[in-house]
């Protein structure tokens, strides 16, 4: 399979890079600024910016699946829909899937099914709630729109650590333990990325954790 990584230097993003490599895929990293510092042998670094709908359309033609793991820096939240609606403008014209990952806000907090992760403090502090309504409204936008798309919703808790190779997958409500915590390593849903692609379940979103 071929796929292209957008957002190829960040967090999830160098992780699905890796994840894919080991299995066999064909990669394009797709890059902003700054070129990733170390890759698996055979992948492809093209730089680009994720808002030009005209040339990642044509870095997508020809490749079987496309994954958007872009962030934006502090102050930029609001450029969130602008730049997911453009990967989805591009996918469409190549004709590709697309998986964006994406955040846990639109989840439904698990015991109350009328209460989103956005709008609770526990998950949710305000110093981040601006990012977390982005990505909310980052899964309203691939909801408008026509392409063929997936959206990832991780836990509340994400961050660098272990891969185990082992996940819980969920819909549309939080996952979290006995507990009560909702986290992940981000090595592990770079593992759930590569397996929806190899294997699509059908759900427009989906969520994974621990």
């Amino acid at each position: 399979m071929k796929i292209a990584v957008v957002g190829a230097n960040g967090m999830v993003g160098s992780r699905v890079v890796n994840e894919a490599a080991s299995r066999g895929h064909d990669l394009i990293a797709v890059f902003r600024k700054e070129r990733p510092a170390a890759l698996p042998t055979g992948v492809t670094a093209v730089e680009g910016d994720a808002n030009d709908t005209d040339h990642m359309s044509r870095l997508f033609t020809g490749t079987d699946a496309i994954v958007a793991a872009t962030r934006p820096g502090p102050g930029q939240e609001h450029a969130v829909t602008m730049t997911t609606t453009a990967l989805l403008d591009a996918a469409t014209t190549a004709r590709t899937r697309i998986l964006v990952v994406g955040g846990a806000a639109p989840l439904r907090v698990s015991g109350r099914p009328d209460q989103l992760v956005l709008d609770t403090p526990e998950y949710v502090p305000p110093a981040i709630r601006t990012i977390a309504a982005a990505s909310a409204a980052q899964l309203e936008a691939c909801r408008a729109h026509p392409a063929d798309w997936v959206y990832l919703s991780p836990p509340a808790l994400l961050e660098p650590g272990r891969r185990t190779g082992e996940y819980r997958r969920g819909t549309t409500t939080l996952i979290t333990g006995v507990d009560g915590a909702s986290r992940i390593s981000a090595e592990d849903p770079a593992v759930a990325v590569l397996d929806e692609l190899e294997n699509p379940r059908g759900a427009e979103h989906f969520t994974v954790g621990y």
